[in-house]
C-alpha cells in the first residue's frame, strides 16, 4: 500500500510539473529527437523493492528496503525513433529475512550498482511530449554487504546478477536542448545470498525485483 502511495503521488506530482512546458506549446517551435542525438539525464530516483524469495534451513522471506539516490543517464538516438539509454546509480538499502522460525533476523545493509542498457522506442519524436517504451538488460554489483546487530550473523555475501528490464516513460521538451524526463523501469533481480551465522552457513534467495522510479532533467548536444 506503502509504495503505491508512493507511485499515485509521484504520478500526480509530475503531471503537475509538465504542465508549464505543455502551455507553451503553441508559442516556442517543437526541435524534436533527431537521429544522432546526444542527451545527459541527472535525476531523483527511487528504487521500490517488491521482494520476496525464500531462506532455506530457518525459512522465511528476504526482504531489502526502498531506497533513494541522484542517477545519471545517457541516451543515443540512432534513429528519431529508436535510441539506447544506460543508467548510472548506486544505493544503499537494509536487509532483512522475516517469518523466519528465528522470527525477524537483521542482515545488515548492502550496496546495489545496477548499470542497466536499454533499447527505447520513440513513437512520437517530433512531438513536445514525447512517450516511450523500452527493453534491456541489467547487471547488479552488491557490495559493501555488513552492519548488522544480530551476533548470530557472522556474514552476508549478496551474489551479482544478471536480468531484464522493462522500460516505459517520456520526455516533455522544455526548450531546444532541455528535457524533462519522467522513468520508470521494473528490473528482474533475484540474486542468490549466502549467510554466515554461529550455527552454520544459510543460503538465500532474495527477489528484489525492483520499480525505479525517476524525474529528472536532460540535456540534449
Amino acid at each position: 500500500m506503502i509504495r503505491k502511495t508512493i507511485l499515485l503521488a509521484g504520478a500526480a506530482a509530475l503531471g503537475i510539473l509538465a504542465q508549464p512546458a505543455l502551455a507553451q506549446e503553441a508559442s516556442t517551435p517543437v526541435r524534436g529527437k533527431q537521429a544522432g542525438d546526444f542527451m545527459i539525464g541527472a535525476s531523483v530516483i527511487g528504487v521500490l523493492p517488491t521482494n520476496g524469495g525464500s531462506v532455506d534451513v530457518i525459512g522465511g522471506t528476504p526482504e531489502a528496503s526502498n531506497a533513494f539516490t541522484g542517477q545519471l543517464d545517457f541516451t543515443y538516438f540512432f534513429t528519431p525513433n529508436f535510441s539506447v539509454n544506460l543508467i548510472a546509480a548506486t544505493t544503499r538499502h537494509d536487509l532483512e529475512a522475516r517469518n523466519t522460525a528465528l522470527g525477524t533476523v537483521d542482515l545488515g545493509h548492502v550496496w546495489a550498482l545496477p548499470p542497466t542498457l536499454t533499447l527505447q522506442y520513440h513513437p512520437l519524436p517530433a512531438e513536445r511530449f514525447s512517450p516511450y517504451v523500452g527493453v534491456g538488460l541489467n547487471y547488479t554489483l552488491f557490495y559493501s554487504e555488513g552492519g548488522g546487530r544480530n551476533a548470530a550473523v557472522t556474514d552476508v555475501d549478496v551474489r551479482n546478477s544478471w536480468g531484464v528490464a522493462l522500460n516505459a516513460g517520456f520526455d516533455v521538451e522544455l526548450a531546444p536542448n532541455w528535457l524533462l524526463n519522467v522513468d520508470l523501469k521494473w528490473i528482474y533481480m533475484e540474486p542468490d545470498a549466502v549467510v554466515s551465522t554461529a550455527i552454520g552457513r544459510i543460503d538465500a534467495t532474495a527477489n528484489i525485483n525492483p520499480f525505479v522510479v525517476g524525474v529528472g532533467v536532460r540535456y540534449r548536444f
